[in-house]
């Protein structure tokens, strides 16, 4: 476990997530000194009885220090480097400790307001860069054992969402040099995450100039339901056989939510309408048929430009279900295999063939259907860089019009986590599957640059299945050109709202002149949102429409 000190708690989460970046694998905790004073050796010492490492963090007005204590083997001395870092290893201890003056003289972060003080963003990324740069000097041998150091590809940047950051300094008009050096300097990123990063935010910024997004919003309509729970899943998920008796009830409430925001909404643009879940076309062709009837008699043809339907699952994918999406012009859908090893997809609960991916794809193509996403997911249990490189050449054959590639994602709430966490040594375990990950994701980029497909939206989750459950691999979107999906960039960039409708479902309210989103969610449970959609309306105009 290693533990932080903080002179006062603030930017706890932050520094957590940089610490963990580095010592994948580990706990890291949060404890305050209290009363803003700075944790000095003694104190760190204190808590090292119960950690392998400790890190003490002062947040002061005029400057900031950062420092590391741990028990160590190797014996040295101690140095001060023209930086005035200090360091040394000494009787059995490893000690660093770094300052860095920071501008302001203002106790800025005493104010109610400080979360939105324009202050903060700097303070913010002085302090994870001292910490950053401190960490990376460990040499790796005084580490204790058990503890493990990756020096983060990604730097400072410890956020879901990368592309933010070089996105509003375009928007601010940046050249993309200037960006370029932000990235590298502020943010600690390594080159080749800094040209993802730029040329991702650049693709992403000459398609928003195609459409008023500004003024504008989206919509998200989720449906629950899905023919299996896969062993990787933590989203809310529910087996339709099991649970088809809910099916119409679910959508009775959810009509009753979609004419709701309809006519909150009215004067408003809305850009595109995506439904996924779950897997929308677990619904009966009926069912399918009776939700898309309400979508269009509540948005009419020509208030959206984009129109998603997440089709998902190959084996809940008929041709009378097409026949529904192709009459109600559903734009853009995905037949999503994740893998097409067939014992992999035994393996993880996904109850269809191979053969049943190739059958829906081309049925779809028959059909009529011209953008066809397919989702992968590098990392399965099993899967080596030779299996997934043979997934990437049947998807080749097939020609879908845009490719997202997933890290696999081992959520507290999957079943897979205690699968992969059975037997053998953790860190040989997690070493290896980090290897396996990278070549797959090197694999994904090469087919994508051999295909034709452009990367337009990236994003990280926390516990990917490499970095010992850090955010070390993302997941990208691909795509031909013209073949992209908008409200995959709006609601990665968080710059439109987003209203949101079904069980599980989170409506993102985005505030343009403070540049905030803050969220309004609906209950989980399917039996609680059909029972209580009168109470989650209620909260929806209280929240999104009273001003």
């Amino acid at each position: 476990m290693i533990s932080i000190v903080l002179s006062e708690r603030d930017f706890d989460y932050e520094l957590q997530a940089l610490a963990s970046s580095f010592f994948p694998g580990q706990k890291v905790c949060v404890l305050e000194e209290g009363q803003g004073k700075e944790p000095g050796r003694e104190r760190l010492r204190q808590v090292l009885e119960e950690a392998s490492a400790c890190i003490g963090v002062y947040l002061g007005i005029e400057h900031i220090a950062v420092s590391v204590l741990f028990k160590t083997d190797c014996q040295g001395h101690g140095r001060e480097d023209m930086a005035g870092e200090r360091s040394g290893h000494l009787n059995g201890e490893y000690w660093r400790q770094a300052e860095k003056e920071v501008t302001g003289g203002k106790d800025w972060h005493k104010h109610q307001d400080k979360t939105a003080h324009p202050y903060r963003t700097y303070y913010k990324n002085e302090l994870k860069r001292l910490l950053f740069l401190m960490l990376r000097e460990i040499p790796e041998e005084f580490l204790p054992e058990g503890i493990i150091k990756r020096i983060p590809d990604w730097g400072t940047m410890t956020g879901v969402r990368p592309t933010k950051i070089p996105m509003n300094e375009l928007l601010q008009g940046k050249s993309v040099e200037q960006v370029r050096q932000s990235l590298k300097k502020w943010y600690c990123c390594k080159e080749e995450k800094q040209e993802l990063c730029l040329e991702i935010a650049l693709r992403e910024a000459g398609l928003l100039r195609q459409v008023n997004f500004e003024e504008g919003y989206s919509l998200y309509i989720g449906i629950p339901f899905c023919p299996t729970t896969c062993l990787y899943c933590s989203f809310p998920s529910y087996p339709y056989d099991k649970f088809c008796h809910l099916a119409d009830s679910y959508l009775k409430a959810l009509k009753k939510e979609l004419a709701f925001v309809a006519e909150r909404c009215r004067g408003r643009r809305l850009t595109s309408i995506y439904i996924g879940g779950g897997t929308p076309t677990a619904l009966e062709a009926g069912q399918l048929e009776e939700l898309l009837c309400c979508v269009r008699r509540c948005f009419p043809e020509g208030e959206f430009c984009e129109f998603t339907v997440e089709a998902g699952r190959p084996d809940s994918i008929t041709e009378e279900k097409l026949k529904v999406l192709a009459s109600h012009r559903v734009g853009r859908i995905s037949v999503n295999p994740q893998t097409m090893q067939q014992r992999t997809l035994d393996l993880i609960g996904r109850k269809h063939t191979v053969a049943d991916t190739v059958r829906a794809f081309c049925m779809a193509r028959e059909m009529g259907f011209s953008n066809i996403n397919m989702d992968l997911i590098v990392g399965l249990p099993g899967e080596t860089a030779m299996d997934f490189e043979d997934t990437l050449n049947q998807v080749r054959k097939l020609g879908p019009d845009s490719v997202t590639v997933h890290s696999l994602v081992i959520k507290r709430a999957s079943r897979l986590r205690s699968v992969l966490e059975e037997g053998g040594n953790p860190l040989e375990r997690e070493s290896a599957r980090e290897r396996q990950m990278e070549q797959m994701l090197a694999l994904s980029r090469q087919f994508a640059s051999e295909e034709a497909y452009a990367p337009y939206y990236m994003y990280r989750q926390k516990n990917s299945a490499g970095h010992f459950g850090s955010s070390g691999q993302e997941n990208i979107g691909y795509a031909r050109k013209g073949k992209e999906c908008l409200y995959n960039i709006l609601i990665m960039e968080e710059m439109q709202t987003i209203m949101a409708a079904g069980a599980g479902a989170s409506t993102k309210l985005y505030n343009p002149e403070k540049k905030i989103v803050s969220r309004v969610e609906n209950v989980k449970s399917i039996t609680d949102y059909i029972s209580r959609i009168d109470e989650m309306l209620s909260r929806k105009e209280k929240m999104c429409f009273q001003t």
